[in-house]
């Protein structure tokens, strides 16, 4: 071998082992961050600086949800040396089982994917300041273990725990989802606390602190050069006004169901009340997991907000839908008239009516909340030849009307969880059937709001404050304004239902004769001209559910109301006397003393709900009319929707 030859093979090994050295400390100070952590966890104590979560005011600033101290228990696992557990258990209140499980679970990198024996891990949180105290005196006895100041949720009202939701400790899908967190963070699980979860929660700062070779803290780094700051959340004012709030669960109290309130001019929520609800301070502290079991438990569903989750038939109030499609479509005009006779006539009087005057044009047919009327135009639309070549196609037309009205989809509200309701289309009937030539009469329920439709409560509110807008509606919102931040385009652009305007008026004026003349009697306040329409839902499994929807004033709208009692019976019965003290509450800022009486009674009125809860109706729970009664149904076994396809 040469000389030339010897010294390019020892040039190369010499390059190969630099090589390997390069990137074996490339692995250990970069790859292997664990070793970095370790090197710096040698000087440095990075402690985390919790930020303040932004607080919550109603419309009318008034203070709902704010913040104050708390502190949780940490500790760097390689810096614990051997200690009295149980008397650290004593003074936190944790058995021996408890503290080792805790322990393991920390370790656990499938529950905490984050864990390092280098940093800091949170052993447990919300600690009481007498707890902290205590442990604070005793520190010296628990190396590696230090206390970590944050903040706790706190209310000032009762009211509105299912709107505004609960904050608890994020879950090993957040914290991979999402790099912001840690274990033993914080952060919103429901309501608005999760909606708004990245307004609220603000942002971290991190302090550098200096230790000494046995670990003891020196001081800050650089006199604090290098620290950061927490930013606080930002606060959020709500559309909702909590003394409207607060009188609405005073009223629902002891029944279940829901009442929404909506601005019509903004669609801001004004209330969204839902029976049962819970105080949301008790989804905070120590106790939370057993709170929270036991509202989950509960047969009543405490933790169901019905007003965006429930989905019900919105029987009679959906009359005034059809009146605007068939309007619009050319089937009928104000005028048409259409007879009645105790029911529909053609299917056998079934669909039963009440007694009224007939044959009768579209208003007092609204007002009167006539069955027949809209039975007779549902038919007269799909079997209308002249406009559409067959039934399928005649019902995709009005199909796409339900939707453009905001039914058969979620609207889009500010909160998590909105159910969709369902319209069908005819793609769903052509399966059920089994055929392409069904026609009306197979499906005549849906023309008065049963059958297989359902909508949750704010939909229905939503109708209203359409009707009272003559034809568009804003989204709605919970959340009117965040600090120092634009709202969403979404929740300040008009929708447009595609009705024309002048066919608003008919159904607007019906509307009205409702509560002057019609079943909406009971809704009548001398001083204000209040439009509305009462429903009563048929429920198979027990007592019909009582309804009413409404807004006033009848012109220059301020407020659009839908109310739903389960199992209430008549719309008139109780939700209409509700749907009136809410509308004065709001209007007038008191209920006036001669309404106090109908207050009390409606306050203290017990009305026991059947706990099968038809309104969270699943797919398979969809149902086709296969007679013209709207009392005799069967399931579809053969094909099970989604939702509206």
């Amino acid at each position: 071998m040469t000389l030339s030859k010897r010294k390019y093979i020892i040039g190369g090994v010499a390059c190969g082992i630099v090589l390997i050295y390069i990137a074996q400390l490339f692995y250990l100070q970069i790859i292997k961050s664990e070793y970095k952590e370790f090197a710096d966890g040698n000087a440095f104590f990075n402690r985390t600086l919790y930020p303040s979560r932004g607080v919550m005011t109603d419309r009318e600033g008034r203070l709902l949800v704010y913040n104050q101290p708390t502190y949780d228990l940490v500790y760097i696992p390689r810096e614990v040396q051997p200690f009295d557990t149980l008397e650290m258990c004593r003074i936190i209140g944790f058995s021996k089982e408890e503290f080792d499980k805790k322990l393991r679970d920390i370790k656990d990198k499938r529950l905490n994917p984050g864990y390092s024996r280098y940093t800091q891990q949170t052993f447990t949180t919300q600690l009481t300041s007498q707890e902290s105290g205590l442990l604070q005196e005793k520190l010296y006895k628990f190396p590696g273990f230090f206390i970590q100041k944050r903040t706790l949720r706190q209310y000032a009202y009762t009211n509105a725990g299912l709107l505004l939701g609960y904050v608890a400790e994020v879950n090993k899908t957040q914290m991979e989802e999402d790099s912001y967190y840690a274990r033993g963070d914080y952060g919103g699980k429901s309501g608005i606390e999760l909606s708004y979860e990245k307004h609220l929660r603000g942002t971290k700062g991190i302090e550098i602190l200096l230790r000494d070779a046995h670990g003891r803290i020196q001081g800050k780094y650089e006199d604090g050069k290098h620290d950061k700051a927490p930013v606080s959340g930002k606060n959020i004012t709500l559309s909702i006004d909590i003394e409207l709030q607060k009188y609405g669960e005073y009223l629902m109290d002891k029944k279940v169901g829901s009442i929404v309130m909506i601005e019509p001019s903004t669609g801001q929520v004004l209330c969204m009340v839902t029976s049962p609800t819970y105080d949301p301070s008790m989804l905070i502290g120590r106790d939370f997991s057993k709170r929270f079991a036991d509202l989950a438990q509960d047969p009543l569903k405490p933790l169901l907000n019905r007003a965006v989750q429930g989905m019900y038939p919105p029987g009679s109030t959906f009359k005034t839908t059809q009146g605007l499609i068939f309007l619009e479509e050319d089937i009928i005009t104000a005028n048409t008239m259409y007879s009645c006779a105790g029911g529909y006539p053609p299917l056998g009087g079934r669909p039963k009516c009440h007694p009224h005057g007939a044959p009768l044009p579209l208003i007092p047919a609204i007002a009167t909340s006539c069955n027949s009327y809209f039975c007779y135009g549902l038919n007269a639309m799909l079997s209308n030849r002249k406009k559409y070549a067959n039934t399928p196609e005649a019902f995709e037309v009005w199909k796409n009307h339900m939707v453009g009205q905001g039914f058969g989809y979620a609207l889009g509200v500010d909160l998590p969880s909105e159910k969709r309701g369902f319209i069908p289309n005819s793609k769903f009937y052509s399966r059920a059937f089994k055929k392409d030539n069904w026609t009306a009469s197979n499906i005549i329920s849906i023309a008065i709001g049963q059958g297989e439709i359902t909508a949750t409560p704010l939909q229905v509110a939503n109708l209203a404050a359409t009707i009272a807008n003559r034809g568009y509606f804003y989204t709605p919102h919970v959340v009117r304004e965040i600090q120092d931040t634009p709202m969403d385009n979404i929740y300040t652009e008009k929708r447009y239902t595609g009705i024309k305007q002048e066919h608003y008026q008919s159904v607007v004026e019906g509307m009205a004769r409702a509560v002057t003349g019609g079943t909406c009697r009971g809704a009548n306040i001398p001083d204000i001209e209040v439009c509305g329409k009462t429903g009563t839902a048929e429920n198979p499994h027990g007592k019909d559910h009582s309804i009413f929807m409404g807004f006033a004033p009848k012109d220059n709208p301020k407020v659009a109301i839908f109310v739903i009692v389960e199992n209430g019976g008549f719309g008139a019965t109780n939700a209409v006397p509700l749907g009136r003290l809410m509308l004065q509450k709001y209007l007038k800022g008191e209920v006036p003393a001669n309404e106090k009486g109908l207050e009390m009674v409606m306050a203290k009125k017990e009305i026991k709900p059947q706990i099968y809860y038809n309104h969270m109706r699943s797919a398979n729970r969809n149902t086709v009319a296969t007679r013209p009664s709207v009392n005799k149904e069967r399931k579809i076994e053969a094909f099970k929707p989604g939702g509206n396809e």
